[in-house]
């Protein structure tokens, strides 16, 4: 950690104006304070540390340089933010950050006028920041725009069809290629600096642009000189390939020297057309634990500032990521044609040990989920047996290549979905709300919604046995503590597993939510089955139960519209039992962020929630049917 001053300037510091009202000299104290704040705070709410701390300088100088908010910065993904959000009037509310009804974990529109765009998937912020310089040059607003973007976003190829639509619009844009993998030696940093200053000056681009005219009439000096400054750039810059797609490439330069940065940016700042600033950057700059182990200080719980020691919490059983973790490694023992795909999740996904007992079939494909479903169904084809690791709100990213590369060539693909259904803190950006609807209406598909460990790890055998495409869906976190069978044993297809027989009462339950309905049932005497199936439905077992009850409820944590519930309406219409029937699940709307069983009383999705709402209901139905004979 940097040093204390006797004199705090962040203090000072409420919104950027007060920013830009400092001397040059005193923003390497700002960014000190800074960085120490960011570390403070997220020590005592957890969240994402290693980004933020290596954009801070690059912050400062952003918000030094340019009108904010009237100027637009847009933030790719958003785990950098922090700095950010401190230095825009949001400092005080830091304590409540990803806590409920507090400071969203990323760039919020509705939060402040200083988030120009909300985000939380990554690779949009070249997009949104173009259509932002379009809208403002139709409407002649002289402002500027500048999209942050990460080296790891750069590698979807949604950044890449903004960029060459950037270049051939000539747009007024800026974009900053963060990038924190790749290192800078002192002496070439020195002279990329100088040379940064240079090109981006207004001298310079004058010249440029000056001698294009006059050595246009000339082509073999006009190409004489095209050439030569190519290879005087190229000599320092990695530029060659932005060049192409119609953007001035200035960089790479040092992304926490602020002097540089500010000078850099105030020369772009005056520069017309699309405009591409490459810094360098490290992330966990200025925190040891974080530098020397940004991986594991990119999204953290609370911890200690002076030992960086991470807050642990008791458990007793295993994460799902962890059950999915260990039965990929035992099913590759058994499987030589296994082979493991992730859209840069291998740690999120639980796939460190996979990548490290067997690389030569773990692939790795950036951030490119559509790109990750179409190279698995190129597997596919080809006899190697793909097990694609995402999340549930990822997978929305690849939904074409799911259904046009996978589905519809009906391809023997399995899809772990991870952190399906409610995730606590990450919020609307990350809550795995929609798979069973997305998926469900999709022909082909097998999906499977584990409510416990070992179903978890019996249904991702299933499911590799199925030659088809078949999703297994299970929440983030732990689960209940059911011991995991090392055997494993596929479930028979599309049949469900009885619990409880009770009365009048017959509760299905889909997925995780099954402790939850088991405590209603007890207290209910309802008959409780274990749907696990979402598609092929246990049919079957869904009439049986509609013969011999008087109301059907349905619980899981998806949204409630077109999810398993209304699988079950479709399934009692078609046979044509009428049947009064309590969807329960997760109401139309976006989930806030808050803790996960914050989130599901929210949603009324607690055990004592779905026992009031399942009386309320009956009793209602019971006095209908009442009125109903009296009439």
């Amino acid at each position: 950690m940097t040093s204390k001053t006797s004199t705090p300037l962040l203090d000072t510091i409420q919104y950027p104006q007060d920013l830009r009202a400092l001397k040059a000299d005193k923003l390497r104290q700002v960014s000190d304070e800074l960085r120490n704040c960011v570390i403070q705070s997220v020590s005592e709410t957890g969240g994402h540390l290693s980004s933020g701390l290596g954009t801070v300088e690059l912050t400062v100088a952003l918000h030094y340089v340019f009108d904010t908010p009237n100027d637009r910065l847009v933030w790719d993904v958003g785990h950098q933010s922090y700095p950010h959000k401190i230095l825009t009037g949001r400092r005080n509310q830091m304590p409540s950050l990803r806590q409920k009804g507090g400071l969203s974990g990323f760039p919020n529109r509705g939060e402040s006028a200083y988030d120009t765009f909300g985000v939380g998937h990554s690779s949009t912020s070249i997009s949104a920041a173009l259509g932002m310089a379009v809208a403002a040059k139709q409407t002649g607003d002289e402002r500027h725009v500048a999209a942050i973007i990460g080296d790891g976003a750069l590698t979807a190829g949604m950044a890449f069809e903004a960029l060459n639509h950037a270049g051939d619009l000539d747009a007024n844009l800026l974009v900053i290629l963060n990038d924190n993998d790749m290192s800078i030696s002192p002496n070439v940093g020195a002279m990329s600096n100088y040379f940064a200053r240079v090109l981006s000056s207004k001298v310079y681009a004058g010249m440029k642009e000056g001698s294009k005219k006059v050595l246009s009439a000339m082509p073999s000096v006009w190409e004489l000189a095209r050439r030569t400054e190519e290879h005087v750039k190229g000599m320092v810059v990695p530029g060659t390939l932005f060049e192409e797609l119609g953007f001035n490439y200035i960089g790479p330069i040092d992304g926490h020297d602020i002097d540089t940065l500010v000078a850099t940016l105030t020369n772009l700042r005056n520069l017309k057309g699309p405009q591409f600033l490459h810094i360098v950057t490290k992330k966990g700059k200025g925190y040891l634990p974080a530098e020397e182990n940004p991986c594991t200080y990119h999204g953290v719980g609370q911890f200690d500032i002076k030992s960086g020691k991470l807050a642990s919490k008791p458990t007793s059983s295993p994460s799902y990521t962890q059950i999915f973790s260990d039965w990929i490694c035992d099913m590759a023992e058994q499987d030589p044609k296994l082979a493991a795909v992730t859209p840069a999740m291998r740690e999120g996904s639980g796939l460190v040990d996979f990548a490290k007992r067997f690389p030569e079939r773990y692939f790795d494909v950036g951030i490119a989920e559509q790109h990750a479903v179409t190279f698995a169904a190129g597997l596919a084809c080809e006899g190697v047996h793909p097990v694609v690791a995402i999340y549930s709100t990822f997978l929305q990213r690849g939904y074409d290549q799911l259904i046009h590369d996978v589905a519809l060539q009906n391809l023997p693909v399995l899809f772990a979905i991870d952190r399906a259904g409610i995730v606590g803190p990450d919020g609307a950006t990350h809550a795995g709300t929609f798979d069973l609807s997305y998926l469900r209406c999709i022909p082909n598909m097998v999906i499977m919604a584990a409510a416990d460990e070992n179903e978890c790890r019996q249904m991702l055998y299933t499911g590799y046995q199925h030659n088809g495409p078949c999703a297994v869906r299970y929440p983030r976190g732990t689960g209940l503590g059911i011991k995991v069978k090392q055997q494993m044993a596929a479930i028979p297809m599309g049949k469900a597993q009885a619990v409880r027989k009770g009365e009048s009462i017959a509760i299905l339950s889909f997925g995780s939510l099954l402790s939850s309905a088991t405590a209603a049932a007890d207290v209910l005497n309802a008959s409780l089955t274990n749907m696990r199936f979402i598609k092929p439905l246990d049919e079957k077992m869904i009439l049986k139960l509609a013969d011999s009850h008087q109301l059907l409820v349905t619980i899981e944590d998806n949204t409630v519209m077109g999810g398993a519930g209304s699988a079950v309406n479709e399934c009692l219409l078609a046979h044509h039992r009428n049947i009064p029937v309590l969807n329960l699940g997760l109401p139309d709307k976006f989930q806030a962020h808050g803790s996960r069983d914050e989130v599901l009383s929210e949603a009324k999705l607690s055990s004592s929630d779905i026992i009031a709402q399942i009386e309320h209901f009956f009793k209602h139905q019971h006095y209908e049917k009442h009125l109903s004979l009296a009439k």
